[in-house]
């Protein structure tokens, strides 16, 4: 089921409804790589494929930064907004309703702190997304990016499945090596486990029943149940044995 009857975005925000993340990462690990970060107060922050903003409205709880999130959802705009209302109403950050490949303003050379945790398809791909992030970032500042990894050799089936090809995602040396290669400094991956990534697909499932059940005239409701279904039987199979997920850390040398 790969083509669309009804708004995707609509689709995303109902499945993640009760998400805090929007990926398959705990809360303690969001909380332990915010504290690793060590950002000065005015720190600026650009946020590619932000979601609900909660990392970011996170570092301006912690350190006061100055950020951008941006994101093609605008759900997660509507719902970003909300979260900086309620928790960091006085902070410096904005959020923009466009794709991540189309932002750009003068300050995008010169970033402290880049991140894109979970949208490498806007860069094509994940060393598309090192680049962009390593070229918007300041010498001795951070890249944070979020990317999926094969755990073992998928299967044909799965592919297929999925709609992937064996090429569209690494391993996890593999994630790290291209970095590497993109003259970026590795100095940490936050790898999740299995109990994050059942939280995270389950959720989806809740979600859906529970939208169903609330919203059982809605038109979309047979698409969206549909496409909740041929996920969660995706994951039973295979994702959840030959998937992995991580997000990584990387330094941007003062001489590259």
């Amino acid at each position: 089921m790969t083509e669309w009857g009804m708004d995707r975005w609509k689709y995303f925000d109902i499945t993640h409804r009760f998400h805090v993340v929007c990926n398959p990462t705990s809360l303690a690990k969001v909380e332990e790589i915010v504290g690793l970060l060590r950002l000065k107060p005015g720190s600026s922050v650009l946020d590619i494929a932000c979601g609900k903003a909660e990392m970011l409205v996170r570092l301006a709880e912690t350190y006061e930064v100055r950020g951008v999130g941006v994101d093609l959802s605008p759900y997660a705009v509507r719902d970003a907004e909300e979260l900086k209302r309620q928790r960091v109403p006085d902070s410096d950050l904005q959020f923009v309703n466009i794709s991540g490949a189309d932002y750009h303003n003068g300050n995008t050379k010169q970033l402290d702190l880049s991140m894109c945790i979970g949208a490498s398809w806007i860069y094509d791909g994940h060393r598309g997304t090192l680049k962009a992030m390593r070229d918007m970032t300041r010498p001795d500042g951070i890249v944070m990016v979020g990317e999926p990894f094969f755990t073992q050799e998928p299967s044909e089936k799965y592919l297929a499945a999925e709609d992937f090809t064996r090429d569209d995602f690494n391993t996890h040396y593999g994630n790290v090596q291209i970095g590497e290669e993109e003259g970026l400094t590795p100095i940490y991956a936050m790898v999740s486990n299995q109990d994050d990534w059942d939280r995270y697909e389950t959720l989806q499932w809740h979600a859906v029943d529970d939208f169903a059940r609330h919203n059982p005239d809605d038109p979309d409701l047979p698409e969206i149940q549909a496409r909740g279904a041929k996920a969660r039987e995706i994951y039973l199979k295979w994702g959840r044995y030959g998937f992995g997920w991580a997000i990584y850390l990387f330094r941007k040398p003062v001489k590259i």
